[in-house]
């Protein structure tokens, strides 16, 4: 049994075309969704493939109606092709009931996986660079040396609570205590490790 997918992007769009085209190449169910092709919930989608059943075909118009990504596209018609599910797409002339068409999605396959090592080792290498010129990638802390430096002072003169400190700062008690910790542990024998039992004591107010 062929079922059809299709899908337009906007209200102001028309499914005709693709239902038309749908049914001329014999599809007897056809889904439909009026979604972006970036977001995950399409409900008319969902339905489709939970109706499919072994031996059917799932068809679309084009390529791009079907998946978010061309690697989301392969995970799809990799899934149907566990459940013995053929898939077709009119306009590509893609049909992986037949040999070249399951060769195509092979191909398709080792692209998105090439695709995946390029990024991947342009990501390695920016961040060697990174390192070599003295800096290391992730989020930027939200408290650095300064601002610990500043919690200090603030906390030393008795004249603030840990909440005002965290008020002054523009973060939160949490945060506060977590960084004043980790600074604790990478200056054991420093001055912030004999202060924390009093920082400690505030933190508790």
């Amino acid at each position: 049994m062929k079922v059809g997918y299709a899908r337009v992007s906007t209200d102001d769009q028309k499914l005709d075309l693709q239902v038309d085209a749908l049914k001329d190449d014999g599809c007897e169910e056809i889904f439909t969704d009026v979604a972006s092709g970036a977001k995950d919930e399409r409900k008319g989608l969902n339905e489709a493939l939970k109706y499919l059943r072994k031996g059917d075909v799932l068809t679309v118009w084009k390529l791009d109606r079907l998946g978010r990504s061309l690697k989301h596209l392969i995970e799809i018609v990799n899934d149907l092709t566990k459940k013995d599910i053929g898939f077709k797409s009119l306009k590509e002339n893609i049909d992986t009931t037949t040999s070249g068409g399951k060769l195509v999605f092979h191909i398709f396959g080792a692209l998105a996986e090439f695709e995946r090592d390029i990024i991947r080792e342009r990501t390695l290498a920016g961040l060697a660079a990174a390192r070599a010129r003295g800096r290391t990638g992730g989020r930027k802390p939200i408290m650095d040396d300064t601002k610990i430096d500043i919690a200090l002072e603030l906390l030393d003169t008795k004249k603030y609570t840990a909440t005002e400190v965290c008020k002054v700062l523009k973060i939160s008690r949490t945060t506060l205590y977590r960084s004043l910790n980790k600074a604790k542990e990478k200056n054991k024998n420093s001055i912030i490790a004999a202060r924390m039992k009093d920082i400690e004591e505030k933190l508790q107010k």
